[in-house]
């Protein structure tokens, strides 16, 4: 690859933005979720069992053991942690020069505090994908050690930003070949997009009007997914540029369609930012400085001969693509039917075949290529001026090198999950080293939407409440489908993590959800930050001025109403009722005290030590001013308060950067070297036996310019 600097600049400023993010719709959460009055108590997470610091942070390598000193319950040092990673995500918005390793390292050992306390409501494959970006950012980023500058350009920058297309290509290649090899009928029947706009998550009002298309161009719309995530990822470590930049703009158009059509909160947007890995500063530059024009050079004969071969060869990539795509999916054109006939032209045992001859060599073609960049970083060091700083890069690049090295072979073990005997081949030194840094979240396996549910219907779980037992009243949540009539909302970035998991919770017994029983019971409580979590404004909450005497839950299947149909006019849903999922309960009913003991919610707190700090006081005024909003709105006013505050800063720096007639021109630092340019492009020579600069020749005293003369 060539120049990474705006890349890499835009892969950080990025990795910062998600952390932004998740900290923020985190902390509107916290609560909820998790204080002593909310679904899990995070204190059951953190026992007290007497052990010394150190050997707790083995056990569990989290900042929360800290609480006690800080005067801080453990739900108090979740909101502590979260507003720490929004300061900090947002000054290194603001400032540049703070986008270091320093702050992508307390950024992430902040989001791993969280994680190993979330339980359920925080084991998703996202937060596991910013886990290991965030670590990787640890490495790209540069180190700021004199006066808060760094060289735009450090010899082994290609080796770790190498490591970003590595993970995006497990993430892409891994979430294509696990939809085969689970045997969904689904997938295999290219169907799986008949259903799958209805059945996610948290659908948004575009993903009613995506299902309306024909079912032809659902299934054609499945053979590109295949397309997309299975074959363009190999791409990625293409030689020829050209390729990487196709791959890379074909993975966003992917991303760019899942975020419209459902609400993944940051995972698209994560995945756009590890694309950047394909980009160099040439593209980049082409984004900036579309209108200027640069003189096309006449080149010689072997330049044009290296031109008609690269042009040859990127041809025959992509007539091989377009090739296996219609051979390997059966595509024709149906005239009559004005359609596009498809349908997969493999069976599964042939499938597991060639995945069993690809995952090696997708193996060997990740190591040639990081074989290549750990080379030409060595051959970049080698040509450094200077013994001492020949030293000091050749130094680097070995450090970087091996922990490159070390990050592959160790991201081999969850990578190979996809196929039994590749992962069975392993090293075992590189299986237990897997197992001594599993617990940091540093590499990880993916493989997202495996299987299609809700083929005979979206199920979907309705918790109705009631204050005599024989008139129930349905409670409405802010972002899951409930009311046929209301639209799907847009809240991504912000993840509502109650919504999700309810959506879980439908897809089988409400035992094998037991944070469910946690959350009757605290609605039969009456209690706020629960209810905040159904209803931000609690006047919509169906029992807002007193808690129901009875809660209930029952199973629903609703499916999209049709377009041209009566009831799309002022429908977006249509529902089945199916049965009950949770019976009628109320607060000392036995059944429910039961299955509160059984799950384990019925341990007794320890009891709060009063401590007079002004943290909790801190803490709970930013509570105060926070609640009003939801997530989403929260997410973007940071967001706007950050655009507003780089503008000024913006302008402020233009102000200050006019000269004044007679002033000095500023000197700036060139990209290529150790040697210094000022602002009209006169180099000056630098001597490091002297450790001075020589002025050019119209600065020089008038004395010396006579004696050349």
């Amino acid at each position: 690859m060539g120049e990474i600097v705006l890349s890499r600049a835009a892969f950080l400023w990025g990795t910062i933005a998600i952390y932004l993010c998740a900290f923020t719709s985190l902390y509107v959460q916290i609560p909820g979720l998790y204080g002593k009055e909310g679904i899990l108590p995070v204190h059951r997470m953190l026992p007290f069992t007497g052990k010394p610091l150190v050997e707790q942070l083995m056990d569990s390598p989290t900042l929360l053991w800290l609480c006690p000193w800080l005067g801080l319950d453990t739900a108090q040092g979740m909101e502590f942690i979260c507003l720490l990673g929004i300061s900090l995500s947002i000054i290194a918005l603001v400032a540049k020069p703070l986008r270091d390793c320093f702050i992508f390292a307390c950024l992430w050992f902040l989001y791993l505090s969280l994680y190993q306390v979330g339980q359920v409501f925080l084991y998703f494959q996202w937060d596991s994908l910013l886990l290991e970006t965030g670590f990787l950012a640890i490495i790209v980023a540069p180190l700021h050690l004199k006066k808060w500058r760094a060289t735009p350009v450090r010899h082994h920058d290609g080796i770790t930003f190498w490591l970003v297309r590595w993970l995006f290509f497990r993430l892409m290649f891994a979430s294509g070949v696990v939809k085969l090899t689970s045997r969904c009928p689904t997938w295999w029947g290219l169907t799986a997009l008949t259903y799958h706009y209805e059945t996610q998550c948290i659908p948004t009002s575009f993903a009613w009007f995506a299902h309306q298309l024909p079912s032809w161009f659902h299934k054609f719309s499945v053979v590109i997914v295949f397309v997309l995530e299975i074959v363009v990822p190999v791409l990625f470590f293409a030689p020829i540029r050209h390729l990487r930049i196709f791959a890379f703009y074909t993975q966003i158009l992917l991303q760019v369609l899942i975020i419209i059509t459902g609400n993944y909160n940051f995972f698209n947007l994560l995945s756009i930012v590890l694309g950047l890995s394909l980009l160099d500063d040439q593209h980049i530059h082409y984004w900036v400085r579309r209108g200027k024009k640069q003189n096309p050079e006449r080149l010689g004969w072997l330049r044009t001969l290296q031109s008609f071969v690269v042009g040859l060869t990127e041809l025959a990539v992509y007539v091989t693509l377009i090739y296996g795509t219609i051979h390997y999916f059966g595509l024709s054109l149906n005239w009559e039917k004005r359609m596009i006939e498809s349908k997969a032209g493999f069976t599964f045992h042939e499938f597991t075949r060639w995945l069993k001859t690809v995952t090696p060599l997708t193996i060997w073609i990740g190591a040639m290529s990081l074989t290549w960049e750990i080379l030409s970083s060595l051959l970049s060091s080698l040509m450094v001026r200077g013994f001492i700083a020949k030293l000091w890069a050749t130094s680097q690049w070995a450090v970087f090198a091996v922990a490159a090295a070390a990050m592959f072979a160790v991201s081999l073990v969850p990578y190979t999950f996809i196929e039994y005997e590749a992962n069975s081949n392993l090293r075992p030194e590189v299986r237990q080293l897997y197992d001594m840094v599993d617990r940091y979240q540093l590499v990880n396996s993916y493989g997202l939407f495996r299987r299609m549910t809700g083929v005979g219907g979206r199920p979907e779980v309705m918790v109705e409440g009631s204050y005599d037992g024989q008139k129930w009243k349905e409670i409405e949540f802010m972002y899951k489908p409930g009311n046929l009539s209301v639209a799907p909302p847009l809240v991504a970035p912000h993840q509502p993590r109650l919504d999700w998991q309810m959506w879980f919770a439908a897809l089988g017994d409400h035992r094998h959800s037991p944070w469910f029983t946690s959350f009757i019971h605290r609605l039969l409580q009456g209690k706020r930050n629960v209810i905040r979590l159904v209803q931000v404004d609690e006047t919509k909450y169906a029992f807002s001025t007193k808690p129901p005497t009875y809660i209930r839950a029952q199973l629903y299947k609703y499916w999209y109403t049709m377009y041209g149909t009566d009831s799309s006019l002022n429908d977006w849903w249509t529902r089945e009722h199916v049965g009950e999922f949770f019976p009628s309960v109320s607060l000392g009913d036995p059944n429910l005290e039961s299955l509160l003991r059984e799950h384990g919610f019925k341990d007794k707190m320890q009891p709060k030590r009063v401590v007079k700090a002004i943290l909790p006081s801190i803490l709970k005024l930013t509570r105060e001013q926070v609640e009003p909003y939801s997530g989403e709105q929260v997410i973007w006013g940071l967001f706007i308060a950050v655009l507003f505050i780089s503008l000024l800063k913006a302008l402020t720096n233009r102000k200050g950067s006019t000269l004044k007639p007679g002033s000095r021109r500023p000197e700036r630092k060139d990209m290529s070297g150790g040697e210094e340019v000022d602002a009209d492009g006169r180099w000056k020579e630098f001597r490091r036996s002297e450790g001075k600069v020589r002025p050019p020749a119209e600065e020089q005293p008038l004395e010396n310019v006579r004696r050349r003369k």
